[in-house]
């Protein structure tokens, strides 16, 4: 167990440590990536979910250290050097180090990154500290990474759907917002395993309620055309995953200047919910309450 207070408690989305946020997501074949995406793709989202994390405590990446699993599939090993070229160009962060090893050939390739930021003037946001009263607020649209899963695998079919396709492969991290926001915020995390399951945990953590409006979640009209706009597409939506949007706690007065920063940034905020009195979660579309799913969104087990 990690007892150190940097870890805090492994409840959050990274370390603090001095002026330092630092991050490790793992990704696996099979369950966080298909077989078959390209090996491009594979390495942008890697080095995307970790920035993510460091979005989530408002932080500035500063460069990356990668744990690489080699199973003698040369084409495959520099297509992935490439997109991860692309990607780290993109997002202007430096490779540092890390280390490869070689795997059976045909093992699930097993891929890890560790990120390092640095932590804003006034400290990294947690997802602890929600307080009963704020507002909850998500960014981007929900949804749409979970509808470009289900196209990869043949679920349904849409005319126009190369950008919930990139939602799914090519998810953009949301630095720029985190780094606005950190210091307006109560509390901050990413949505990774989908935003009711997010939602619950930060509230939770914080110890608080929490009454989140269905209506109110942002979805794009190429999931309303695909999924509908009732209770049940967005359900769906809120409990789909990989999103890669940040999900946030502030108090009511900060609205106006959450919204202008969030233009600034050029990305839609959303309020969605309001942390109450404990314990629970209470879901209501159009006014009306809704039973909670039985499964949240992702679970790692």
């Amino acid at each position: 167990m990690a007892t150190d207070p940097a870890a805090r408690g492994l409840t959050d989305d990274a370390a603090v440590w001095r002026d330092l946020v630092l991050t490790h997501d793992m990704i696996v074949e099979g369950v966080h990536y298909l077989p078959d995406d390209r090996p491009q793709d594979v390495a942008w989202k890697l080095l995307a979910v970790n920035l993510s994390d460091l979005a989530a405590k408002g932080a500035k990446p500063e460069g990356v250290l990668m744990g690489y699993s080699m199973t003698g599939d040369a084409a495959w090993d520099a297509a992935f050097a490439e997109g991860l070229q692309e990607a780290l160009s993109a997002f202007n962060v430096a490779l540092l180090g890390g280390d490869t090893v070689r795997m059976p050939m045909g093992a699930p390739r097993t891929l890890g990154l560790t990120a390092i930021g640095t932590a804003p003037s006034g400290g990294a946001p947690e997802r602890a500290t929600m307080q009963v009263g704020d507002i909850l607020w998500v960014s981007g649209m929900i949804g749409d990474a979970g509808l470009g899963l289900a196209l990869r695998l043949g679920e349904l079919q849409l005319d126009e759907a190369l950008d919930v396709h990139a939602a799914y492969a090519l998810p953009v991290p949301r630095l720029a917002l985190g780094q606005a926001l950190a210091g307006r915020v109560t509390a901050m995390m990413d949505i990774s395993d989908g935003l009711l399951l997010d939602a619950w945990r930060m509230a939770e953590a914080s110890g608080c309620g929490l009454t989140l409006a269905l209506d109110n979640v942002p979805l794009s009209p190429t999931y309303i055309r695909a999924r509908g706009d009732d209770v049940a597409g967005r359900l769906a939506a809120a409990t789909a995953g990989d999103d890669y949007e940040l999900l946030f706690s502030a108090a009511e007065s900060a609205a106006p200047e959450i919204f202008a920063l969030a233009a600034e940034c050029g990305v839609p905020v959303a309020r969605i919910g309001r942390a109450d009195e404990g314990p629970g979660m209470r879901l209501f579309y159009k006014n009306k309450i809704v039973d909670a799913p039985e499964v949240l969104g992702f679970l790692h087990q």
